[in-house]
């Protein structure tokens, strides 16, 4: 049997990522993977280009590529509070009006909140300029903390993003600045009328922040949820142990990933790989977009 090797969720440039569409491409085929996901945040900007490379630098080879994004999303956690969870959606139709309406409004939230944290910190000596920042963000691009933690580092402010968040951009730090998601079960609604699946994203990785309990998940599989992604960087042996035994019980589809973020973190593409028949069976669910390649 011809070992396939899978990675579910990417980031470009598009959204928090290091490498374009394109050199993301070329760095999932030079690390010998199959398949990758670009799932960046709230938009589906890098898909073309992705698609491009795809047809460009695989002709001699077998890859595909899976068009996704990452939602963020406002969930109950099952102990009487909200949290932010993300979900990765996958093979969705990008023009379906209403996802497109609330990515839209997500990426201008995105791009506001950015630009007022960068203000902020200006304001009270940094040296970053905000104006450049936004300058130099894609047109599509929702920006993101991570952008302004970059800049940080580029400033010699602090020696790397991770530091940034730890200091300054985390929840707790003082210029953090909250922001509006979607409701997750309408996420999850939104992407099925768009024919598209949706996976929850490293669901117990409490070194993120707060978590949501099992019976959270089994409410969302109950309305629509298709898998949960097991295999992640954050999560430890005995946590992926108890996702195998909740995806099993709930029929949710097991992934896995690397999270990818370029230089933005040390995690190396295709660190976590998904099971081929974890993707066919997300296929199957699917009416949207298609894979390519």
């Amino acid at each position: 049997m011809v070992d396939v090797r899978i990675d579910l969720h990417t980031h470009s440039t598009e959204s928090d990522g290091t490498d374009t569409p394109a050199e993301l491409v070329a760095t999932a085929i030079a690390a010998g993977l199959d398949v990758i996901a670009l799932t960046d945040h709230d938009t589906t900007a890098g898909w073309a280009a992705a698609e491009r490379a795809v047809r460009e630098q695989a002709r001699a080879g077998r890859f595909r590529l899976v068009p996704g994004a990452e939602l963020s999303c406002s969930c109950p956690d099952g102990n009487g509070r909200k949290i932010t969870v993300h979900l990765l959606a996958y093979l969705f139709d990008p023009n379906a009006v209403a996802l497109a309406r609330e990515q839209s409004r997500l990426r201008a939230e995105r791009r506001d909140r950015l630009y007022e944290m960068a203000r902020h910190m200006a304001e009270d000596g940094f040296p970053v300029d905000p104006d450049a920042i936004m300058a130099g963000l894609p047109p599509d691009s929702p920006g993101g903390r991570p952008h302004l933690a970059r800049a940080l580092v580029n400033a010699g402010t602090v020696a790397s993003v991770d530091e940034a968040f730890a200091k300054y951009l985390g929840g707790r730090g003082r210029y953090y600045l909250p922001r509006t998601d979607t409701p997750v079960h309408r996420a999850i609604e939104m992407i099925a009328e768009a024919g598209g699946v949706t996976v929850l994203a490293h669901p117990f990785a409490t070194a993120r922040g707060p978590v949501v309990t099992a019976d959270v998940v089994a409410a969302l599989a109950g309305r629509g949820l298709s898998g949960i992604e097991i295999d992640h960087p954050d999560h430890d042996p005995e946590t992926r142990a108890r996702l195998r035994g909740l995806a099993a019980e709930l029929d949710l589809i097991p992934t896995g990933s690397s999270d990818y973020h370029g230089t933005n973190k040390t995690i190396r593409i295709g660190q976590e790989t998904t099971p081929p028949d974890s993707l066919d069976r997300l296929i199957e669910r699917c009416s949207g977009s298609k894979v390519i390649g």
